[in-house]
């Protein structure tokens, strides 16, 4: 399955919301990744840029963008940014496959 590293922010309408009634963010983006398909790996809430930030797996990454699109249309965050992440061993293979087809490219310098 493929890794995402996702960011955003919560908007004031979503600030006043955990004002008012605290909850458990990560239940809710889990619930919402599993119901995309995907494993909601980690969940942080994170000072800075973004107000949080999660990774999570998904076979497909049009169900992770269907399970963004439903966290955005929500009106609850925003600036959500999203990047496939890959492990040590998955960058080793494409350095090897790299080392395999570089001699089909023809540079244009």
């Amino acid at each position: 399955m493929a890794r995402y590293i996702v960011t955003g922010s919560y908007t004031a309408a979503a600030m006043k919301g955990l004002l008012a009634r605290p909850s458990d963010r990560e239940a809710a983006t889990s619930a919402l990744v599993a119901a995309a398909g995907g494993k909601l790996l980690s969940y942080y809430v994170t000072t800075g840029e973004s107000d949080f930030l999660m990774v999570a797996e998904s076979d497909s990454l049009q169900n992770m963008l269907a399970a963004l699109v439903v966290a955005g249309a929500s009106g609850a965050v925003s600036g959500l940014k999203t990047v496939q992440a890959f492990s040590a061993a998955e960058f080793m293979a494409a350095q090897q496959r790299a080392g395999e087809i570089a001699a089909r490219y023809a540079s244009p310098a």
